[in-house]
Formats: C-alpha cells, sequence, structure tokens
C-alpha cells in the first residue's frame, strides 16, 4: 500500500490577506502527486480549538501515514523544522474568531510537551544538499501553529492513529508580503519544494539521523 500523506496549512491571519503556507502546501501536493505519492491537503483556520478540530476531523477521514503541518512566521529568513510542541496556548494577538487564550492548556492534563517524529535531521540534511535555507527550531511559538502541532502529537500519540509520523514546519513571509524588503522572505516555490523534500525523507526515513542542529539561547 502506498504512503498516505496529509499537508496541511493556514488560511491567511493578521491582516494579512494571504498565506504562504497553504499556497506552498498546495504546490507541494501537485509535485508529489506527479511523483506518485497519495496526497490530501487540508486548510486549516488560524482559531484555537478549531483548528485542532478540524484537523482530528481529517485524521480520522483520511487516515494518513504522515501528517505534515506547515505555517506561517513572519521574521524568519529560514524555513524552521519545528522539533518540540508544547502544551499552552497563550495569544500576542486574537486568532480569526478573535480569541485571545492566556496560559491555557492545549489539551487539559496533558504531557507538558511532545517531540516531532518526522526526521528533522535528516531533513534539514537534505535541504541544505539542495541549497534551502533552513534550521532546526527548538520553538513553535505559543500561538496557533503550537496549537494544531501540539495536538497533531496528541493524536499520534494516543488516537487511531498511533505509529503515523507527523510533526510541523514554519516557513517565512513570502515576497509578495514584504515588497519593501523590510524582513527576510522565501518564494512560495522554494518553500513548496521544500515540503515536498521533507515528505520524501520522511517517507524513505525510518528514524533520524545525529547532527548538530540546537540552539545557543
Amino acid at each position: 500500500m502506498p504512503t498516505k500523506i496529509l499537508l496541511t496549512g493556514f488560511e491567511p491571519f493578521g491582516g494579512q490577506s494571504i498565506n504562504p503556507s497553504w499556497q506552498a502546501v498546495q504546490l507541494a501536493a501537485a509535485e508529489l502527486t506527479d511523483a506518485g505519492y497519495v496526497v490530501h491537503t487540508l486548510e486549516l483556520p488560524c482559531v484555537f480549538g478549531q483548528s485542532a478540530g478540524v484537523l482530528s476531523s481529517a485524521l480520522n477521514e483520511e487516515r494518513p501515514d504522515l501528517v505534515l503541518c506547515v505555517g506561517q512566521a513572519g521574521g524568519r529568513g529560514r524555513l524552521s523544522l519545528e522539533r518540540v510542541a508544547i502544551n499552552i496556548d497563550d495569544a500576542r494577538i486574537p486568532d480569526n474568531a478573535g480569541n485571545s487564550p492566556v496560559d491555557s492548556a492545549v489539551v487539559d492534563g496533558g504531557p507538558a510537551a511532545y517531540f516531532s517524529s518526522l526526521p528533522i535531521k535528516a531533513s534539514l540534511l537534505e535541504l541544505r544538499r539542495i541549497g534551502i535555507p533552513a534550521e532546526v527550531s527548538q520553538s513553535a511559538g505559543t500561538y496557533v501553529c503550537n496549537h494544531v502541532f501540539y495536538a497533531l502529537m496528541q493524536e499520534l500519540q494516543y488516537g487511531v492513529h498511533r505509529g503515523a509520523k507527523g510533526g510541523f514546519v514554519h516557513i517565512p513571509f513570502s515576497p509578495e508580503q514584504v515588497p519593501d524588503s523590510s524582513v527576510a522572505s522565501m518564494e512560495t516555490t522554494t518553500a513548496a519544494s521544500a515540503l515536498a523534500a521533507i515528505v520524501r525523507v520522511s517517507v524513505a526515513t525510518g528514524g533520524d539521523i545525529a547532527m548538530a542542529a540546537g540552539a545557543t539561547h
């Protein structure tokens, strides 16, 4: 049976008219489908709670073997392979429904954190090999991206999806979001190529590799 893949991105938020995470997911899905992979895509609402519920429904319907959730991290200059999801919602800005949770658990009684089950180091090595700026990130923040990341890993740990691989990636702004080049950006096509590469590595890799990619602060 072919590996079933679920890719998710987000709707626009924070006053933006686009979200490159969803654009990149669609492009990556097309590339992977052309290469023979079975890929489903999902646009998530940028809303605490609702986003996790929509993701859970898709997991139950599609039963994927591999899940890669993608979000936008404006200001970052590299694609970020997220290592850790933490059990906290702490909103600096309201979500798209006006919710601003502060110091709330993503899952009441859940563990403090989960690690990604994707081969993030092997993926980083491949992205460097093909010339795409990337890094391992130690924090997915405390906004809806982390909320979804944590909810995903909770589902993969305790739900009917045990054994599936999953994780989260942040991509920078797209150039059209920063026409004055005041902050870093990445072409959406480049981000899409990176997502496709991460999927290929994740499908082909049983475990991860030992490789320094930590942070001093």
